[in-house]
């Protein structure tokens, strides 16, 4: 589909790692996925489209990066939804032209209990929020990339992925391997084309969902911690846009781990 003169327009503007690039945030509304949001427009976007179920959050969220510059809307998106997956990234080229760079970000954590005691309701909901939602985001954005011959879609997984440290979380930790193996099957798939797609594994960082989390004291997990603190959002964002930039171009399949040393402790 050819770009509207809008979308032309805004593709020349803009200095920085993401500069004439279209990107889209799912999650975007709040933490790390909010900050990534922000970090490209900062980075000279020529769009940002913020995706979330929480129509305040998202709207705030492509406020700010229309005050640092950027044509930024927000569309209201449930991403285990098949149809509205598909129409969150049609919104997005029948508005900018393309799709450059994706965060797919959204995903969710049960409270915390022993395995036993939690019930199918649970694994569907976190296993929908964290697998199916990616498999439906590459789904429909790498066609698009493909089309283009080029294209960054970073996925947000976690250290749990990779080392279980979470007692009481084992549907979320199994749900984030299942997202590693994924990222690296479809890097593989995908790469000839020029589409290339990495992953971020942050550890402790301060998010809502962190903090949700039943972790009865911080301080003492930031204290066992290589850099005896938390992360913050701001600093997995960086790692995204290293990921999405030609900084990295050849990096493929890759997870990066943004968790302060832990999987090295």
């Amino acid at each position: 589909m050819a770009a509207s003169k809008q979308a032309q327009e805004v593709l020349t503007t803009g200095r920085g790692r993401m500069a004439g690039r279209v990107g889209l945030v799912t999650g975007g509304g709040s933490g790390i996925g909010r900050a990534t949001a922000l970090l490209m427009a900062r980075e000279g976007a020529a769009a940002v489209v913020v995706a979330g179920r929480r129509q305040q959050e998202g709207d705030a969220a492509a406020a700010e990066c229309r005050a640092a510059g950027v044509p930024s809307l927000f569309v209201q998106t449930d991403v285990t939804q098949e149809d509205q997956v598909a129409q969150l990234v049609q919104a997005t080229v029948d508005r900018f032209g393309r799709l450059d760079v994706a965060f797919n970000n959204a995903g969710y954590q049960e409270r915390r209990a022993p395995l036993e005691q939690q019930d199918s309701s649970v694994y569907e909901a976190v296993f929908n929020a964290n697998v199916r939602s990616i498999f439906l985001c590459l789904k429909y954005q790498v066609p698009v990339m493909s089309r283009q011959g080029d294209g960054r879609i970073v996925i947000n997984t976690s250290v749990s992925g990779l080392r279980n440290p979470n007692p009481g979380l084992a549907l979320y930790s199994a749900s984030k391997a299942a997202v590693i193996s994924l990222v690296r099957s479809a890097a593989m798939e995908c790469a000839p084309r020029g589409v290339r797609i990495n992953a971020v594994a942050p550890g402790r960082v301060v998010t809502d969902m962190m903090l949700a989390s039943g972790i009865a004291d911080m301080s003492a997990v930031a204290a066992g911690l290589p850099l005896r603190r938390m992360g913050q959002p701001d600093e997995v964002a960086e790692a995204v846009l290293w990921l999405s930039s030609d900084e990295a171009s050849y990096v493929v399949g890759h997870v990066l781990a943004t968790d302060g040393g832990f999987i090295a402790s």
